[in-house]
């Protein structure tokens, strides 16, 4: 029979030898955009996931672009999130939101100023303001195939798109007035 002590002993080794990176909880966060032409009416939606919980998340806009709706949606998807304490995975099928984040292209741009033609400036500037406090991982899914969380936020996505209610993307139609 152990005493107290040894107990209390064998319990730290006990914590000691737990892989603690492994039993680190993480949230999962898919994203698509839609838009119904290039600029037309268009829409996001997401699906939020940590644990049971799942959260569907989708807004839709009168006038904008496919590339706005993908980043607008891990950027709402972002901003739902209630702690900043877990890492966390956002999978999409757009390329551009995950190259831009993952190969740097957007230090660059942010350090250039947006030079070059850079389009979405106000979005990739929210994005770099909201992202900022989170430990963020993006992964690229192919779209339209098998990931059922992939395929449920184009479905979000479109059906926001095609009826609304639309909100106004007044930078976008702000900048379209100008042309």
């Amino acid at each position: 029979m152990l005493n107290l002590e040894q107990e209390s002993y064998i319990y730290v080794l006990y914590l000691l030898s737990i892989d603690y990176e492994s039993l680190m909880d993480k949230i999962n966060i898919y994203t698509d955009g839609s838009s119904r032409g290039n600029p037309g009416p268009g829409g996001f939606g997401a699906i939020l996931m940590w644990g049971d919980k799942v959260k569907e998340i989708s807004e839709a806009y009168r006038k904008t672009t496919n590339n706005r709706m993908e980043l607008l949606a891990v950027i709402k998807a972002i901003l739902a999130l209630k702690t900043k304490e877990l890492p966390v995975h956002i999978y999409t099928d757009s390329k551009y939101v995950v190259e831009s984040v993952e190969k740097k292209w957007l230090d660059n741009w942010i350090k250039n100023d947006f030079k070059g033609g850079k389009k979405n400036k106000d979005l990739w500037l929210q994005y770099h303001k909201v992202a900022a406090p989170f430990h963020l991982k993006f992964h690229w899914v192919k779209g339209h195939s098998t990931n059922q969380y992939n395929n449920r936020c184009d479905e979000i996505a479109t059906e926001a798109a095609d009826n609304g209610p639309w909100k106004i993307d007044r930078v976008f139609e702000d900048n379209e007035k100008l042309k």
